[in-house]
C-alpha cells in the first residue's frame, strides 16, 4: 500500500477499493459474494462500520466506508480483509467448482511469495483508499460505485446489480441495509 493511499483520519469517510490477488474473477458465485455481505454486516454490527454505499465485482469491492467515535477504519478493514480470506478459502474448498484447484495454488503461490507464513494470499496487500471531503467527490465516487457493473456490461441499470447498494438507493431492498447518503 503506497503512502498515498494510507488512511491518515480514522473516523473519515473513504472511498475504498478491495482487490482479489491476480484480479482472480473470485466473485462469480454467490455463496462467494454472500460471504462478504457476512462480514460487511458483522463490521456494522460488532464493529461499528458505516457502510453508505458498495458494490462487489467480480474480482474487487468498492465501497465507501466509514467507523462509528473510538473505532479505526484501517483495523476494520484489515480484520474483515483476514476474515473473509479465511472464509472464502474454505468456501472454496468445499463448493464443487471448476476452477477450485486453479485458485488454490494461485492464492498459495502468492503466499509463497511474500514469506509472510500464510497458507494462502487471497486478497492484494493493502487497499486503495481516498477520503471524502467534498460532496462534489462523495457525488463522483457514489456514481462510480453503483454505475460499476452497467460500465462493466453486467447490467443495464445500476439498481439491476443485486451486489450493490445502488438497489438500496432506488428504494428496493438491497442485500443488506446500507446507511443513505442524503
Amino acid at each position: 500500500m503506497g503512502s498515498r493511499y494510507k488512511i491518515r483520519d480514522t473516523q473519515g469517510l473513504y472511498f475504498v477499493t478491495i482487490t482479489v490477488v491476480g484480479w482472480v474473477d473470485l466473485f462469480i458465485r454467490n455463496d462467494y459474494r454472500d460471504c462478504l455481505i457476512s462480514s460487511f454486516q458483522y463490521c456494522i454490527k460488532e464493529k461499528g462500520l458505516c457502510v453508505p454505499a458498495y458494490v462487489i465485482m467480480i474480482s474487487h469491492i468498492h465501497a465507501i466506508l466509514s467507523v462509528a467515535d473510538n473505532q479505526d477504519v484501517s483495523a476494520v478493514i484489515r480484520d474483515m480483509k483476514k476474515h473473509t480470506s479465511k472464509e472464502l478459502v474454505k468456501l472454496i474448498k468445499n463448493i464443487p467448482e471448476s476452477r477450485r484447484e486453479w485458485m488454490l495454488n494461485k492464492f498459495s503461490y502468492e503466499a509463497k511469495h511474500t514469506q509472510i507464513g500464510v497458507y494462502c494470499i487471497l486478497w492484494k496487500e493493502g487497499y486503495h483508499s481516498k477520503q471524502i471531503e467534498t460532496n462534489d467527490f462523495l457525488d463522483e465516487k457514489l456514481a462510480y460505485i453503483h454505475h460499476n457493473p452497467v460500465v462493466t456490461g453486467f447490467v443495464s441499470n445500476p439498481e439491476d446489480f443485486v451486489y450493490s447498494s445502488a438497489r438500496n438507493y432506488a428504494g428496493e431492498i438491497g442485500m443488506m441495509p446500507v446507511d443513505l447518503l442524503e
